[in-house]
C-alpha cells in the first residue's frame, strides 16, 4: 500500500446516489441526496429536522489548500496523510463539547465514517466570522505598516507582535462576492465592519437584525469553550474562523447554527503554550505550512499579492513540493488531533472503498 493510496485526494467521484451535480470545495465535496433518500433517512434515523429537509453527504479530503491554492508533493502525493480524518475528528470533538455546554447545534446529523458527515441543508450567513485573541499574521503585518483600524475597530498604539490583544476581537469578512452593499467591495474575503452587517443584515442572509448579535454571541461562546479546553492541554487558541447558517428543526422552528468545521488547524491558529512561554512560536496549525511556502519560493509576494493570482496558481500547479513538507504538516495535524480528542487517529488503507461500503450497507445510498 503506497502512501499516495492512503490519501483521499479526489472525493467527488464516489458512486453516491444523487440527482444534482457534486459540489467540490477546496477540501470537501457535497453530494445532495435525492428527495426520496433524504425523506427515508430522516424517518429511519430519526434526525431532528423537518421531514422534507434536503440532506447531503459531505466527504472531506486530504487535499491541502493554502493561499487559495491546492498543493501537492513529489511521488504523486496529492494530499496530506491523515489530514481529513484529523480535521473531522477535531470538529466532531468541539461540536460535542458545544452540545455539552448548551451552545447552538451544528448542521451535522450523523458521522458514518471518519471522512464523512451527513448534513442538513442550511441557509448560510455570508460572513466569515473571525475571532482573534492575539495580534499576528495579516493583522500584525497591517498594524506594523501603520494601520490602526480593523473592521471598524480602533486598535491602540504600542501593541507587540504575537502578544495578546486588549480584548477578544471580532473581525468579520465577506464570504463570497456580495453585490450592491454600500461601502462593501464586490470581492471575496474583504474585511467588513459590524455596522456594514447591521445596516444590510438581509444582504448578508440574516433573517432578522437581532441575529447579528446572536451570531456574535455564538462566536464568542464557541471561541471561549475551545480556548478553555485547549488551555487544559497547554495549547493557545490564537484566532479562528467560524461559519453560521439557519436550519429548521422537526417542529419547523428556524435556528441559527454552527456550520462547516470549527476549531481545526485549517481554520485556526493554535500555539504550543510551553514553547510560547519560552519565547518561541510553535504552530499546531496550517500556519506552519504557509510559512514553509513563503520561505520555499524565491518570490513570496506571489503568495501574498492577490493581483498575482495567475502566477500563484501556476506555482501550485507546476511545483512538486518536497515530500517532507506534506509529511511535516501530517505530523502536526495528527499530533494536535490526538492531543485534543485523546484518541489515536487511525489511517485507513483505502478510505474511498470504506466510505462506499458503509454508505451502501448502513444507509442504502450507493447505486
Amino acid at each position: 500500500m503506497s502512501l499516495a493510496d492512503q490519501v483521499l485526494a479526489v472525493n467527488d467521484d464516489l458512486p453516491i446516489r444523487t440527482d444534482k451535480p457534486v459540489h467540490s470545495g477546496k477540501v470537501r465535496s457535497v453530494y445532495w441526496l435525492t428527495e426520496q433518500d433524504s425523506k427515508r433517512l430522516i424517518q429511519e434515523k430519526g434526525y431532528d429536522v423537518a421531514p422534507d429537509a434536503p440532506l447531503a453527504i459531505m466527504v472531506i479530503s486530504d487535499r491541502i489548500s493554502a493561499f487559495d491554492c491546492i498543493w501537492h508533493a513529489e511521488g504523486g502525493l496529492k494530499g496530506v496523510p491523515g489530514k481529513g480524518a484529523a480535521l473531522n475528528a477535531i470538529s466532531n470533538h468541539w461540536f460535542k463539547l458545544f452540545k455539552d455546554n448548551g451552545l447552538a447545534d451544528s448542521h451535522i446529523l450523523d458521522i458514518p465514517h471518519p471522512f464523512v458527515w451527513i448534513v442538513q441543508k442550511a441557509k448560510p450567513i455570508m460572513v466569515e466570522a473571525i475571532c482573534r485573541q492575539y495580534i499576528t499574521g495579516s493583522m500584525w503585518r497591517a498594524y506594523e505598516k501603520g494601520e490602526r483600524e480593523f473592521c471598524g475597530i480602533e486598535l491602540p498604539e504600542g501593541l507587540e507582535k504575537d502578544k495578546p490583544l486588549p480584548e477578544l476581537l471580532m473581525t468579520p469578512s465577506t464570504k463570497g462576492i456580495l453585490k450592491g452593499i454600500p461601502s462593501v467591495p464586490e470581492a471575496d474575503d474583504v474585511n467588513i465592519t459590524r455596522q456594514n452587517i447591521v445596516d444590510n443584515f438581509a444582504a448578508f442572509n440574516f433573517s432578522k437584525a437581532e441575529d447579528v448579535s446572536q451570531y456574535e454571541k455564538l462566536l464568542r461562546e464557541g471561541f471561549v469553550v475551545i480556548s478553555n479546553a485547549l488551555a487544559e492541554i497547554s495549547q493557545i487558541f490564537v484566532d479562528t474562523k467560524f461559519e453560521f447558517g439557519y436550519v429548521h428543526d422537526a417542529a419547523g422552528n428556524e435556528k441559527l447554527i454552527y456550520m462547516d468545521e470549527v476549531g481545526t488547524p485549517d481554520s485556526s491558529r493554535i500555539w504550543d503554550e510551553n514553547e510560547y512561554d519560552q519565547g518561541s512560536i510553535v504552530e499546531n496549525s496550517k500556519e506552519g505550512f504557509r510559512q514553509f511556502l513563503l520561505n520555499h519560493f524565491p518570490d513570496p509576494d506571489i503568495l501574498l499579492n492577490k493581483s498575482r493570482m495567475d502566477e500563484r496558481e501556476a506555482l501550485a500547479r507546476d511545483n512538486d513540493l518536497p515530500l517532507e513538507a506534506l509529511m511535516d504538516i501530517s505530523t502536526t495535524y495528527l499530533g494536535i488531533a490526538e492531543k485534543i480528542t485523546g484518541n489515536k487517529i487511525h489511517l485507513s488503507d483505502n478510505p474511498k472503498q470504506e466510505i462506499i461500503d458503509i454508505l451502501s450497507r448502513d444507509y442504502g445510498l450507493i447505486d
